[in-house]
């Protein structure tokens, strides 16, 4: 099993090399690529049968495994684990209008469903999934302040990651909303003494001042009750 890397984040791959309690080695290799003239890299090479075996059992498939790659089973450290998947194939800055971000692009279903979920628990919201037509890539998104919560939830001091993506992530914590910028909208659910008052009321404008909401939105939910899109609250 090896792990190829820019020879830069080689620091990364000796600490690898300490913690595994099995023979590896890292060496550095230079050739040619499409992508560049001259490529630098660092790989670790896992040589024991047992550490690999352990590996497989844990949920690393064998050969290529973009797709169907997933977290492994049993317990085990997720912010951990995401934090590695994020340093391999995400990114953190800032977008070019200067606003903070943190992404991920994986071909595998399993982990974007993962790391939407734990979004979720740590920013605080919801990301879905889908492929996108070119590729068939998932690329999952978080911005502004979910995208600060989420870096500095991954990236908490003294953790095991490249560098320059601790650095990153640490800088956006420097961010505040501009006093102009508006807040995502958060969508206020309503409740079924709200639908009571709003049909006693029988009024949009009269409800909206009762409730604290716009009369569109009294005048929208009104709708949606006599018309059957929802149902009718319960009497009391």
């Amino acid at each position: 099993m090896t792990t190829e890397i820019s020879v830069r984040d080689v620091d990364l791959l000796r600490q690898f090399q300490k913690l595994t309690p099995f023979y590896s080695s890292v060496t550095e290799r230079i050739r040619s690529t499409n992508f560049a003239g001259t490529s630098h890299t660092a790989v670790w090479s896992l040589y024991s049968l047992e550490a690999r075996t352990l590996l497989n059992k844990l949920g690393l498939p064998y050969g290529r495994k973009s797709q169907t790659i997933s977290p492994p089973r049993g317990e085990f450290a997720s912010r951990d684990y995401l934090r590695g998947v994020v340093d391999a194939d995400g990114s953190v800055g800032y977008t070019g209008k200067g606003f903070p971000f943190v992404s991920l692009t994986t071909a595998s279903t399993a982990i974007g469903h993962y790391l939407c979920d734990y979004g979720k628990q740590v920013a605080g919201v919801q990301r879905t999934i889908k492929r996108n037509g070119r590729d068939g890539i998932y690329n999952v998104l978080y911005a502004m302040e979910a995208a600060q919560r989420l870096a500095a939830d991954l990236y908490y001091p003294g953790c095991l990651s490249l560098k320059r993506k601790h650095a990153a992530a640490d800088s956006l914590a420097a961010w505040v909303r501009p006093a102009r910028m508006r807040s995502a909208h958060t969508r206020r659910r309503w409740t079924a003494t709200e639908d009571r008052i709003l049909l006693k009321l029988n009024s949009p404008t009269g409800a909206a001042e009762a409730l604290g909401r716009t009369p569109q939105s009294c005048n929208l939910r009104m709708w949606r009750l006599r018309s059957g899109q929802v149902p009718l609250p319960s009497e009391q």
